[in-house]
């Protein structure tokens, strides 16, 4: 009797095991690099980032980001209607648009690849900002973010 259970089994107990053991078909999610934050630097009224990250993104905007999504990441009238050339304006960043509906990764992933991929006209900046300048580019418009925009965005799963 053990002899035969050992034979049901060890077909079973073998399949487990290559299959565990097999290399995996998901793709590997690339992790974002972690930006080195100074200890006296406080999360910002409990949001992810630092006020040593809002800092460098209100300059990295300035220079990248201000002529097209405005000072203040307010955009411009219209921001909805497609331009003649079937394109759309920049979005705001400010909290008012939909920028909230995005995951953090999807967000540095758009400023990393650009937007002509899903309609807009912003050049991709992976070869021109680095990885702490992109992260903090984020932080600095979602300080623009309402408490309660920026909650909604974390019940999303905005930090997914």
């Amino acid at each position: 009797m053990e002899k035969t259970m050992i034979k049901k089994i060890l077909p079973i107990v073998c399949t487990l095991f290559f299959v565990a053991c097999s290399p995996s078909e998901q793709k590997q999610v690339e992790t974002e690099p972690q930006v080195e934050i100074k200890k006296d630097d406080p999360l910002i009224n409990g949001r992810w980032y630092k006020q040593s990250q809002v800092d460098l993104g209100k300059g990295v905007f300035k220079e990248s980001c201000a002529k097209c999504h405005g000072s203040n990441g307010q955009s411009v009238f219209g921001w909805k209607e497609r331009l003649a050339d079937g394109s759309f304006p920049p979005p705001p960043l400010d909290g008012s648009a939909h920028s909230w509906h995005h995951p953090l990764s999807l967000l540095v992933g758009t400023v990393k690849a650009g937007g002509i991929a899903r309609g807009g006209k912003m050049p991709p900046f992976k070869d021109h900002l680095s990885e702490e300048e992109i992260i903090s580019v984020v932080a600095y418009f979602q300080n623009f973010w309402r408490d309660e925009i920026y909650q909604a965005w974390i019940q999303r799963g905005g930090l997914n």
